[in-house]
């Protein structure tokens, strides 16, 4: 099992429509502020609920990191490429709020999006990181549980007045067995 404990006061667990506000007041500030994201406008509620209804329906999970009521942050996995044959690839994406950052809450939820991954039959996990200082604490964490760097993309991002580039990385997962089980507070 790849899940570490998250801080005693916080949780990880489905979004829920009543999340969807503060999704959006977390993401805002990154694709206003930072090459982070390649988004260009910030994404209101009623995106995100858009956005939350497509992973359901393709059985994919949303999570968010509840710290004492408030969500800290958000993880979830999207279809890696349209076409039929990628169905069993995703990409992951995390976002959390700055204030919250270095209290394990970026691992907590990247182990949960994967122990939820493997159990619903996924194989490969992808993620795309921007190369820019903004993302730098997501490449430890992605390898930290087993990512590895799978290619660059250059310049293939222009946000901000600069030429971004990719890093990508990728993960296999693998079925879980008999004896291990999936954390019962994300299903």
């Amino acid at each position: 099992m790849d899940s570490f404990p998250p801080p005693s006061r916080a949780t990880v667990r489905p979004l829920v429509a009543g999340d969807l506000p503060r999704v959006a007041e977390i993401f805002a500030p990154f694709v206003r502020d930072t090459q982070v994201t390649f988004e260009e406008e910030p994404w209101d509620a009623s995106r995100w609920d858009a956005k939350r209804r497509d992973l359901a329906a393709a059985g994919l999970p949303f999570l968010v990191a509840d710290v004492d009521g408030v969500v800290a942050g958000f993880a979830y996995a999207g279809p890696w490429r349209p076409k039929a044959a990628y169905r069993h690839t995703v990409e992951d994406t995390i976002y959390l709020d700055p204030r919250y950052t270095g209290q394990g809450l970026g691992t907590a939820l990247l182990g949960a999006l994967l122990d939820v991954l493997r159990a619903s039959g996924v194989r490969q996990v992808v993620s795309v990181v921007a190369d820019v200082p903004d993302a730098a604490g997501s490449l430890p964490l992605h390898r930290r549980f087993g990512f590895a760097e799978a290619g660059r993309l250059t310049a293939v991002g222009f946000k901000h007045g600069r030429w971004v580039d990719t890093i990508l990385l990728q993960r296999a997962l693998e079925a879980p067995t008999d004896h291990e089980t999936v954390s019962t507070t994300l299903v």
